[in-house]
């Protein structure tokens, strides 16, 4: 509570005091306010770095206030401990804390050693490990791991020997050196942007990112060139600084001067300029605006104005000059011409001109010195002229407004930029992130407007600089900074439109080997975050053995580049989904896990007495424990079936190494007995996996996609022979069961014949047999007895229904149509070809009477037994099969069970379908018997004959009760209804045979209709038995189709022929007339009709002869 009390008043007293200064310096009291340079007003002056004391002195003496000079007195104050002069003594604040620095040392300190001078170069390149870095950069490679891999050598200058005054400072740097941590490769991780033409160096990127620094900070006033007493004080302070340990506690505040100079200060250090260099180019800055009134200075095109403002005398040594300037014209051809985001127009002739004057502005250094100088002064004029006509080019797709975008191809600035990033790394420590972090951070926004920096691309660029300095260092608190960095980077839609345009301009033209190529702003910066980190996550089982926490940020990396990426024009053509690229990771570190085991495997084989694949597939099961329980929950989180997926893989692998051996097992060798257990045992945890990972009902269908190993197949081979054996010799009983049957009932009770008892025992046997083998068995070797056995039943079931006879033997052929007369008939044929009219031969006729309706009949019983029975035995078998693999493998309980559960409907469907089809053609074949041949004479031939009146139906009723109560009596109750059904069905195939097709004997009048009417009600309610027998709605259906012909019956002769001509073509079509009857059956009433009507136009329509009456 108090700490924030502190840090409101705090607030509250910066804010007074802003307020109270800007007051002072608007009022009257002070004649005249010179502003710093760079600023053009109070806004841009931070108020907190100007000194109240001095404001207040000029204010009493009434002069002029110079607030340069109001800032230098505010940070020189800062040096030293605040005071009070309120008391009779002088008091000063400690800036440590006294309570915590302990009590005062016990002994005399150690003495000095004697250090003997000696020069700073030999030294430099003497030492270890600074032997690799350029002896000018020696201080900066405590920093960034560019300037340490760099192999350009460039020769001390004398400003920077003069940063070197305190000797110790160099074995503070030394002892610093090698302490540090080891650092890693990070050569495959590259930007995807183009070299430079000029062949700029990281250094000169360095350099002249802190000049744009210093342009952005002159514009807000904080731009003072420290003084030399202070030079040395703080080149002492920041050596002690380095020669500090990574643990040691420092107090800040007593080595920071704050405010805007002490940032810039840090920036200094952390960047690697040399104080010389620092103080040469803010003179230079500040002479730049000397009679530019009104200019901000982060308008300026910086390089051009430092090319102006200093000269060679501001260089202790040419050499250093020459570098500088080099560097300097080198920007401006890469800022200005290399990379033109837009085509020059009318300024290409423009562009020629600054190649040819920035040529001749190096060309003067090599000439005499007045020479020179009269031509770089000439050059410089001209370039001036140029130059900002094409950094200010119209539609260049910035958003910066008014300002100066004086760097045209945008990787020029964000490589400008990601240098000034870097300054957030400490020194000591290129794994931790300084103090002042924020602090830079809000300074660097300063920069934004001359590098045409927006939100989205210092995110970008931040998360680039912060994820390469985790490759570099393996620090994974710098890696959580980048993964924040990557959720603030805005979405596409989450964009300005402004923003939008203006990064869709910013593409780069990179030359690879297949070819140039334009790549966008997010993808050269996230493409290489994205592959490096596919790389890791592609071999994840090596990479984070032990760092699961790096692994699922690794992860978090990748899916957020990855969705950044394919917003971009090229990558939002993929349909790859996050569940395509988790599975392609599990897959590539699955399979060099996998190549892994399988060499250590090869290597200690030799050394182990057991089988190669079975040491293979005990590491195989190891990895796959390890994959499901470190690696899977994360991955898990992206894509819920990942252990489905990894653990499929890892049993596929296998499976192709297994394959060969399994299929040249032959015997139950050693090896055998080795690999087998093994890889079961293998492929039963694979199945656990897939069980315990999918939802419930869905496992079947996954493990159905494995190939399974089937090892149990070659163990089973001896099985599927003794099976195979085992059914001939069913069918062989069969065979001998058939010919030994009488068609007698086995009792009343079992009314089915013994042969299928008999055929049921032997497979019985056949059945306990097969489990009563205790070698390993699968699916395979049931699903063959299974098919055996089915085979069998069918065998047995043609056996019966071969000894039926055809309908067409016991249906007798239809006679021939003929017309009405009342003469003496004639002999004629139709134009159609008239149907055979012989009957069946002896020997057939001897056949048919043989089958009698009792032997049908306990036939027909025996069939239903077969298939009645057959469930039983099915479900049986299954039981058994069950307890014999065991519950808890899931090998069987997800392969052999609900093999079960899909195959059980169908494993006897051969057999069913047989006999059912059987059972329905004896059903067939009873009613036809009955009807068209035990009562043929009654029903076919006499039936209304002379006429209707004279023969109804009533005298059949008596001999079809008979034949209807011995079916009954035989036939088992089950299969009642569907005999009488067949005899029903058969009965009025009889009936329409005659009404239609009863030959020359038979004719009928519309009064017989009536009379037709009342016999088939006689007929259907015989069926019915007044509710004993059959169902009224199944009667009804099936008399419907004779009522329809009888109502026709009813109909006049003209209307018959009306209706007749009316369908003439309909015969083809197979459509129905207006009476809704065919023209056949049209046809055959009027041939049946007596009258002379219909004969004349049977006659004459037909050609249909006259019938002997």
């Amino acid at each position: 509570m108090e700490e924030e009390n502190a840090v409101e008043l705090l607030q509250r007293y910066r804010r007074d005091r802003r307020i109270l200064l800007d007051f002072i310096l608007s009022g009257s009291l002070i004649k005249k306010v010179q502003m710093p340079p760079g600023a053009v007003s109070l806004d841009d002056v931070d108020l907190d770095q100007v000194s109240v004391d001095y404001v207040l002195g000029s204010a009493k003496r009434g002069g002029m206030l110079e607030l340069s000079e109001a800032i230098r007195d505010y940070h020189d104050k800062t040096l030293f401990p605040q005071m009070n002069n309120m008391g009779s003594a002088d008091e000063f604040f400690l800036a440590t804390n006294p309570e915590s620095s302990g009590s005062p040392p016990k002994r005399a300190p150690p003495p000095i050693p004697v250090f003997t001078a000696s020069p700073i170069v030999p030294s430099l390149l003497n030492s270890e490990s600074l032997s690799s870095v350029p002896v000018e950069d020696s201080l900066g490679s405590m920093h960034a791991e560019e300037s340490r891999n760099s192999t350009q050598v460039q020769d001390l200058s004398v400003d920077d020997i003069d940063d070197f005054e305190d000797d110790d400072g160099l074995e503070e740097v030394e002892s610093c050196m090698k302490s540090r941590r080891v650092l890693n490769d990070a050569s495959d991780l590259v930007l995807g942007l183009p070299s430079f033409a000029t062949g700029l160096s990281k250094d000169d990127l360095r350099e002249t990112a802190y000049e744009i620094l210093l342009a952005a900070a002159g514009a807000a006033g904080g731009l003072i060139i420290p003084t030399k007493e202070k030079k040395k004080e703080k080149k002492s302070r920041f050596m002690r600084k380095l020669g500090r340990s990574k643990g040691e506690n420092v107090v800040n505040q007593s080595q920071h001067t704050p405010g805007l100079v002490g940032l810039l200060e840090t920036m200094r250090v952390q960047m690697e300029i040399s104080e010389a260099m620092d103080i040469r180019t803010r003179q230079g800055l500040l002479n730049s605006l000397v009679g530019k009134v009104g200019k901000r200075m982060d308008t300026l095109l910086v390089p051009l104005e430092l090319l102006c403002c200093i000269s060679r005398t501001d260089f202790p040594d040419k050499k250093a000059y020459i570098r500088w300037l080099k560097r300097q014209l080198n920007m401006l051809e890469e800022g200005l011409i290399n990379h033109p985001a837009v085509g020059f127009g009318e300024s290409g002739r423009k562009a020629s001109e600054v190649r040819i004057l920035l040529a001749k502005i190096e060309e003067s250094e090599s000439l005499p010195s007045s020479t020179g100088e009269l031509q770089r002064t000439e050059c410089l004029r001209s370039l001036r002229e140029v130059a900002i006509p094409l950094a200010e080019r119209p539609a260049r797709g910035d958003i910066t407004g008014e300002i100066c975008h004086w760097a045209d191809g945008y990787h020029l600035n964000v490589r400008l930029y990601e240098k000034l990033l870097l300054s957030v790394f400490d020194v000591l420590d290129e794994g931790k992130l300084i103090e002042e972090v924020e602090e830079i951070l809000e300074l660097l926004k300063s920069t934004w407007r001359i590098l045409g920096i927006t939100e989205t691309i210092h995110y970008t660029c931040y998360a680039w600089v912060l994820f390469r300095q985790f490759v570099i260092t393996s620090e994974q608190g710098i890696l959580q900074h980048a993964i924040e960095q990557l959720h603030k980077i805005p979405l596409k839609e989450q964009r300005g439109p402004q923003e939008r345009l203006h990064l869709k301009s910013l593409l780069s033209r990179i030359e690879r080997e297949e070819g140039a190529r334009e790549v966008a702003f997010l993808q050269s910066f996230l493409s290489p975050i994205k592959k490096w980190a596919d790389k890791q996550l592609g071999d994840y089982h090596l990479r984070f053995a032990e760092g699961l926490a790096l692994m699922e940020d690794i992860l978090t990396v990748s899916m957020l580049s990855r969705r950044l990426l394919l917003e971009e024009t090229e990558m939002a053509l993929q349909s790859v989904t996050d569940r395509d690229q988790i599975e392609t990771y599990i897959s590539v570190s699955i399979r060099n896990a996998f190549t892994r085991s399988l060499q250590e495997v090869e290597a200690t084989a030799d050394a182990t007495n057991e089988h190669p694949l079975a040491l293979l597939a005990e590491q195989t099961k190891k990895l796959l424990k390890k994959d499901a329980t470190m690696f899977m929950p994360i991955l898990s989180q992206r894509h819920p079936q990942a252990t489905l997926v990894s653990s499929s893989l890892l049993h596929k692998l296998y499976g192709i190494k297994l394959k060969p051996f399994v299929d040249g097992a032959e015997h139950l060798t050693e090896d055998v007995v080795s690999v087998f257990p093994a890889a079961d045992s293998l492929e039963q945890y694979v199945l656990t996996l897939i069980t315990s990972t999918c939802e419930e009902g869905s496992a079947e269908a996954h493990v159905k996609r494995l190939t399974l190993y089937k090892i149990e197949t070659v163990s089973g081979t001896l099985v599927l022979r003794w099976v195979n054996s085992q059914l001939g010799r069913i069918l062989g009983w069969v065979e001998r069961a058939i010919q030994q049957e009488r068609w007698e009932p086995v009792s009343l009770q079992q009314r089915h014949g013994s042969s299928i008892v008999e055929v049921y025992r032997i497979v019985e046997e056949t059945v306990d047999q097969f489990f009563a083998l205790k070698v390993p068995m699968r699916l395979s070797e049931l699903s063959s007895m299974f098919r055996g056995i089915d085979n069998a039943f069918q065998v047995y079931t043609r056996h019966i229904v071969d000894k039926l006879a055809n309908k067409e033997d016991l249906v007798p052929p239809v006679p021939v149509l003929t017309r009405y007369r009342k003469e003496v008939g004639i002999k004629a044929f139709v134009k159609k070809e008239l149907i055979d009219t012989k009957l069946p031969d002896v020997k057939r006729s001897t056949e048919i009477n043989i089958l009698t309706t009792p032997t049908l009949c306990v036939q027909l019983n025996t069939l239903y037994y077969a298939i009645s029975q057959l469930n039983k035995l099915e479900d049986s078998i299954w039981e058994r099969w069950t307890r014999k693999k065991p519950q808890d493998k899931s090998v069987n309980r997800y392969i052999d069970e609900n093999s079960r559960s899909s195959k059980k409907k169908d494993t006897f469907d051969g057999s069913r379908k047989d006999i059912n089809a059987a059972m329905d053609r004896f059903c067939e074949f009873i009613g036809t018997k009955i009807v068209f041949w035990d009562l043929r004479e009654v029903f076919i031939e006499n039936l209304y004959k002379p006429s209707v009146s004279q023969s109804r139906i009533e005298g059949l009723i008596e001999p079809l009760d008979m034949a209807l109560n011995q079916l009954c009596d035989i036939i088992v109750e089950p299969l009642r209804d569907r005999i009488v059904t067949g005899l029903l069905q058969a009965s009025l195939d009889g009936l329409l045979r005659v009404i239609l097709d009863g030959g020359q004997s038979r004719v009928f009048s519309t009064a017989d209709a009536k009379l037709l009417e009342e016999d088939l009600e006689v007929l259907k309610e015989f069926f019915i038995s007044g509710g004993d027998g059959l169902p009224r709605g199944v009667v009804e259906n099936q008399v419907a189709r004779v009522r329809q012909v009888v109502k026709l019956h009813g109909h006049e002769t003209r209307e018959l022929i009306e209706d007749l001509k009316s369908s003439s073509g309909l015969e083809m079509q197979g459509s129905k007339t207006r009476l809704g009857a065919d023209v056949q059956t049209l046809l055959r009433i009027l041939c049946h009709r007596s009258d002379s009507e219909a004969s004349q136009f049977l006659k004459k329509q037909y050609k249909i002869p006259k019938s002997a009456a």
